[in-house]
């Protein structure tokens, strides 16, 4: 599973930078993309690194304080531990990678749940958004784009006075019916404590844990809800 979830990681980001319109790059082996929306600043991304290989990721992460140091891994108490040894906070360790097999998703666009709603799909350089609007108020909203046959959904939210109507399930319902305009074979997504209620409820499986770690004592969540 090394081997897959280091390649998921690198699909993921791909993905992720393509929603967000994201500068990538590589620090050795592994992935970073700037945030240019949020830190301004480098955020570089790596599955189970090695002892060596997390020093040097955490001695260029430290260098600033807006970087972050974003690991996958199963083993959460090991990198809590470097993380200790190299200077750096974990400033999030609650989200995880999930992801599913997109056979398992409907193809059909999804009916909304209420008849005061109303949805627009829509896309732009390549990245499909859908927003549930309630009058001229966004109620929820999220995007996918696809890379190498998966589909990386991203910041997928619902606005605080429409949680509990069903509109999570159906954004996620949506941007599947949308990636399935392309060639798609799984779905990959970091997930907060709440939403992998919901991924779950939708057949998504947890892949690994994230620990994001920063030499400043603020996080900033990267998670899509």
């Amino acid at each position: 599973m090394v081997a897959d979830t280091t390649h998921l990681l690198e699909i993921w980001v791909a993905g992720w930078a393509g929603c967000r319109g994201y500068e990538t790059r590589r620090e050795g082996r592994f992935p970073a993309a700037l945030r240019a929306d949020t830190t301004h600043e480098w955020e570089y991304f790596a599955h189970d690194p090695s002892d060596a290989e997390f020093a040097t990721l955490a001695a260029v992460t430290a260098e600033v304080p807006a970087r972050i140091l974003t690991i996958l891994t199963n083993d959460v108490q090991r990198y809590h531990f470097l993380a200790q040894q190299h200077g750096l906070n974990v400033t999030s360790a609650s989200q995880t990678m999930m992801i599913v097999d997109m056979e398992t998703q409907d193809a059909e666009d999804p009916w909304l749940p209420d008849d005061d709603l109303r949805w627009v799909p829509s896309r732009t350089d390549g990245v499909h958004h859908a927003v549930v609007y309630a009058g001229d108020e966004v109620a929820a909203s999220g995007r996918v784009f696809v890379v190498d046959h998966t589909a990386i959904f991203d910041r997928i939210v619902t606005e605080p006075g429409y949680k509990r109507r069903g509109l999570g399930s159906f954004i996620m319902r949506a941007l599947a019916a949308q990636a399935f305009e392309h060639d798609v074979e799984n779905g990959l997504l970091l997930a907060s404590l709440d939403g992998q209620k919901l991924y779950s409820h939708l057949g998504w499986a947890t892949v690994s844990h994230v620990l994001m770690l920063s030499a400043s004592d603020e996080g900033t969540d990267l998670s899509v809800g």
